[in-house]
């Protein structure tokens, strides 16, 4: 399957954000140490100041099926969730890339696999 991501969609207290941010900060921190991990980003929404968009890599979806499983996982991330009204996960897979007008795509990444 080559490479994931991980994406969360997410909606901090306003009066919370800038805790959201540091416990995110935290928890990231910590993932990026886990097997697999690449860079994991926060970003914020340009349309929709008080959204927040994460954004990590990873060389495998076992990886982060482990990730998500190791005892500390659910315990760090109820820190963050502490600060967050709202919270939307997704795992993908890539699909296609472009850089500098070259093209890439992946053909086992399954469109078309799903059913309707």
């Amino acid at each position: 399957m080559g490479k994931i991501y991980t994406t969360g969609s997410w909606k901090p207290s306003q009066a919370g954000e800038q805790a959201f941010v540091e416990a995110w900060a935290q928890f990231a921190a910590w993932a990026s140490t886990m097997p697999g991990a690449g860079t994991l980003r926060l970003v914020r929404d340009l349309h929709e100041p008080g959204r927040f968009v994460s954004l990590g890599d990873w060389e495998s979806l076992d990886e982060v099926r482990a990730w998500k499983s190791s005892p500390e996982f659910r315990e760090r991330m109820a820190q963050v969730l502490q600060h967050v009204e709202e919270f939307h996960p997704t795992e993908l897979a890539l699909v296609a890339s472009a850089e500098q007008g070259e093209v890439e795509s992946s053909a086992r990444a399954g469109v078309g696999s799903c059913a309707s």
